[in-house]
């Protein structure tokens, strides 16, 4: 494989922009430098033939939680597709606990209350009692901890007796911790053993071989230290792909050519108590700080309630304008009442149509039958001047961006049941979802022209087939930067 920052690479016989199987296109360095139908090779350059297949603009991922997904690849599913009953559940952390070192956890994620109701200490005694258990639900909101893992992270004394808690921590009868913790996430990690920094090698291999050649991290609680660790893996190469950060408004930028800082992240939890002055306050900051902002939204009220907050936090008379970078992340119900408003404001949609695959078999049982028509929605609001992107919400959702694609063109849920009909989009504007800049995703989608990034994506078919396949199957050669990350030929 044909690595380096510096290394020439020219590709020949592509499919540029639909222009038919002979098109070379030449990079240097990390940039695209020339366009032609038939480019001579220069002395040291790398030949890559494409073979008449599609050449594209690498994919992004505007909406991934790396560090998460890192720690996913070694947890235990506890959830749809791979669990779906009680007993499932039960027999997949006793395996696991069989293998745990001694003084070690057994950390589960993607649990859905369709496979065993809301999860406490209880159930999860009944399911391993001697080694500490903590499963993670697959909103990323919410712990939940079997009893020898309230013991070691301190919830009760060694009579079993509770102390004092921070607030999320659940509580049943009498006071006792029930397990459950929402929101506590840096609390729970200080409260683990020590554990060796989350291996982002593995996440940048398998995204590379999707053709995804940059991702913003949309965690909420990225803070220095994380940053810090995200950075040191893109220096080392072990995350070849370009990174936007999102985080707080007071992170600082990193210094590397490949990652950027982007929104402040906002989270609007369901049910928890909101201080409209304060998410006034964190816009205006991160206005300050020249930064727009990605507000973490998932019903009818979050949605309201952002679009009161910027208005109040971006009047003039506030000395603050709206920023055009602005997000609503998920979208998860967005009804038509609504739409002009995100308009007005020039809010961007990133969204994950591919929950409606995943998930949607449980929302025709749960969701409200007024919201499920506008579920996810991609069409309806393009319809309406909304610029929408995707991201795959990763560990939280599939990693691999072209199920989303699919998902986004069909609307069928696994069962095959169809939701939002209206909402579907045509295989191409479901490939643009993955194409827009990383600063304005659902704007103008990336091109392959010369001066352009040297990001770039080869299929093994030209655009006709491949727009009707949408497979990461396809996926032969991924280049990020001028660097042949993933080479599947």
């Amino acid at each position: 494989m044909k690595t380096g920052h510096d290394d020439r690479i020219l590709i020949i016989n592509a499919e540029v922009d639909g222009r038919g199987g002979t098109t070379s296109v030449r990079t240097n360095g990390d940039r695209i430098v020339a366009i032609g139908p038939e480019l001579s090779r220069a002395p040291g350059e790398y030949v890559v033939d494409a073979r008449g297949g599609m050449l594209l603009p690498g994919l992004h991922d505007h909406h991934i939680h790396l560090l998460a997904l890192a720690a996913a690849h070694g947890s235990v599913l506890c959830g749809p597709p791979a669990v779906h009953r009680r007993d499932e559940l039960a027999a997949a952390l006793h395996r696991a606990a069989a293998a745990v070192a001694p003084g070690g956890w057994v950390r589960g994620v993607g649990y859905h209350d369709s496979v065993a109701g809301p999860l406490t200490r209880d159930d999860l005694d009944t399911m391993v009692a001697d080694v500490p258990v903590r499963v993670q639900h697959r909103s990323g909101a919410l712990w939940m901890l079997n009893s020898a893992a309230i013991a070691a992270a301190g919830l009760e004394d060694h009579a079993g007796a509770a102390v004092s808690a921070p607030p999320g921590a659940g509580r049943g009868p009498a006071g006792r911790p029930d397990g459950r913790l929402f929101r506590l996430d840096d609390w729970l990690r200080e409260r683990l053993p020590p554990a060796p920094a989350p291996d982002l090698s593995a996440v940048g291999r398998q995204l590379a071989a999707f053709g995804v050649i940059g991702v913003t991290d949309a965690t909420a609680g990225t803070g220095p230290a994380e940053a810090e660790l995200l950075a040191a893996a893109v220096i080392r190469g072990d995350l070849p792909q370009r990174l936007t950060l999102t985080g707080g408004p007071e992170l600082a930028p990193p210094e590397h050519p490949r990652i950027r800082l982007g929104p402040v992240k906002i989270v609007i939890d369901e049910g928890e108590p909101v201080e409209f002055d304060t998410l006034v306050a964190t816009v205006r900051a991160a206005r300050t700080a020249g930064r727009a902002v990605a507000v973490h939204c998932v019903t009818r009220a979050a949605l309201v309630l952002i679009l009161a907050v910027l208005e109040t936090a971006g009047g003039e008379a506030a000395g603050h304008p709206s920023h055009p970078g602005d997000r609503v992340e998920h979208g998860a119900v967005i009804p038509p009442d609504l739409v002009d408003q995100l308009v007005e404001r020039g809010l961007t949609v990133v969204t994950q149509p591919h929950f409606i695959t995943e998930r949607g078999d449980e929302y025709l049982n749960e969701v409200d039958g007024e919201d499920l028509p506008w579920l996810y929605r991609c069409a309806g609001l393009r319809r309406a001047g909304a610029a929408v992107a995707a991201g795959t919400d990763a560990p939280f959702g599939d990693p691999d961006p072209w199920r989303s694609m699919r998902a986004a063109v069909t609307r069928r849920t696994a069962a095959g049941n169809l939701i939002g009909p209206d909402e579907a989009v045509g295989p191409a504007a479901a490939l643009a979802l993955y194409l827009g800049d990383p600063a304005r995703p659902g704007g103008p989608a990336r091109r392959v022209i010369p001066g352009a990034p040297a990001d770039l994506c080869l299929l093994a078919e030209p655009g006709p087939a491949a727009l009707r396949t949408l497979s990461a199957d396809l996926v032969t050669l991924t280049i990020a930067a001028g660097r042949i990350i993933a080479d599947n030929r």
